[in-house]
């Protein structure tokens, strides 16, 4: 059976029950009645006259009520007479080719028939300034050509660097609309600058671009929208930093402060861009971001279908499966890393034949003397946290926690005869 089968054959797995977790589950009930009354704010359409071609910028994220937020600003931009049409805005995803980033669009369900607009798919940029540092600000070629631009990406904390503002409206323009070339510069000078010139590069393309207004949400834990804003160019700064507040204050978590194991069903660029969200994992790309549990092994089981074989931030776990590598797309995953100049994400991690396998390694190697005394967490990703899995050995931990509540019996995992979880 080899060596491995030899070292890992002995070692338990322990136990588990299911846990459910509490996080606040406020949401807008309503969708596109909101976003259709911030639409109607005054000022929004101010810019906008019948026969312009809005080109409207949507992203690669997995983004609650995506379609809809679309739809409904396509269906406004129309009732003005205008013409919009949507261009992918997501740096270097989609194997960043512009064939991959149309492919990542409709994964996510937009499609020119479910959104009623063109989808034109282009890696061509022009350069439309520069920093005083010397980095190229870029925007995509068909955007730059339109006669208005519109803004659609959902506010949240970033995985690699922490600012006023991180993941959001101002990251769309600088880094989603500026492809692939646009992430590579804002990329160059590492995640240590992000901070300051993911604003600066934006500020360049609000004062040279006819932006026109942006659509934000904010999820909560559940990954609902919670709050939906319209926002006009000169308020898309400062109210992107009240966002991000609130962003954070609405972050799920691990209700642990340390964890032996980790276990992730699976990851995917569909559920963040590191792959796995740092900020649930407390595992982070770089070293400038912070927060999360105390974790000292952690595995990732499977890639997801919708992340296009972007295996991105599988080095940052210690161990996978083969089934993972078997579906992924170096080139594509490289090229990430490429463009964001951090690589150990695109790292291939300890590869293990089977899940079995990948439990026992992490358990074997978290560094402690009784292995069944063990902690572990199972999670299925990092963007669904209300139900998770933890081990027998942290049942009193969660009866004393007033956000946890156990839900099941105690039992044991059951694997295939590959060795696979069912």
């Amino acid at each position: 059976m080899g060596i491995l089968h030899e070292l890992l054959k002995d070692i338990p797995i322990p136990k588990m029950a299911k846990v459910r977790q509490s996080f606040s589950d406020e949401k807008i009930e309503d969708v596109p009645g909101t976003l259709k009354q911030e639409l109607e704010k005054e000022g929004v359409a101010e810019f906008v006259k019948p026969g312009m071609e809005i080109a409207i910028a949507v992203g690669s994220r997995g983004t609650d009520r995506l379609v809809d937020v679309t739809r409904v600003t396509v269906e406004f931009l129309k009732e003005l007479g205008a013409k919009p049409f949507i261009v992918p805005s997501m740096g270097s995803h989609g194997g960043a080719t512009a064939e991959g980033q149309k492919a990542v669009l409709e994964h996510l369900g937009v499609t020119e028939e479910t959104v009623g607009a063109e989808i034109r798919s282009s890696m061509e940029v022009i350069q439309i300034g520069q920093l005083e540092n010397g980095l190229p600000v870029y925007i995509d070629k068909f955007a730059s050509e339109a006669d208005g631009i519109v803004v659609i990406n959902r506010v949240k904390p970033h995985t690699a660097f922490r600012g006023p503002v991180e993941s959001g409206i101002m990251k769309m323009i600088s880094i989603g609309l500026g492809k692939q070339k646009g992430a590579e510069a804002c990329h160059q000078m590492g995640f240590k600058y992000m901070a300051e010139n993911i604003p600066k590069m934006a500020r360049i393309a609000l004062e040279k671009m006819p932006i026109l207004f942006a659509v934000a949400t904010v999820e909560n834990a559940f990954d609902k929208v919670a709050e939906i804003a319209v926002l006009k160019p000169e308020e898309i700064e400062e109210r992107e930093i009240e966002l991000q507040k609130l962003a954070k204050k609405l972050l799920p978590k691990l209700h642990f402060d340390k964890i032996d194991v980790l276990i992730i069903d699976e990851i995917g660029k569909n559920i963040s861009g590191d792959g796995m969200d740092p900020n649930i994992t407390g595992r982070y790309p770089t070293p400038y971001a912070y927060g999360g549990p105390e974790v000292t092994k952690m595995a990732v089981l499977d890639l997801t279908s919708a992340s296009e074989g972007n295996a991105n931030g599988v080095g940052t776990a210690d161990f996978t499966t083969e089934r993972l590598v078997n579906k992924m797309d170096r080139h594509g995953t490289y090229a990430n890393g490429l463009t964001s100049t951090v690589v150990g994400p695109t790292h291939i991690s300890t590869t293990l034949e089977n899940d079995k396998q990948a439990f026992q390694a992490a358990i074997k190697t978290a560094n402690i003397l009784d292995f069944t005394k063990v902690t572990v967490v199972r999670i299925k990703n990092t963007l669904e946290l209300a139900e998770i899995e933890v081990s027998e050995t942290l049942l009193d931990h969660v009866k004393d926690h007033p956000e946890l509540v156990q839900i099941s019996d105690v039992y044991e995992l059951e694997f295939d005869e590959n060795g696979n979880l069912f």
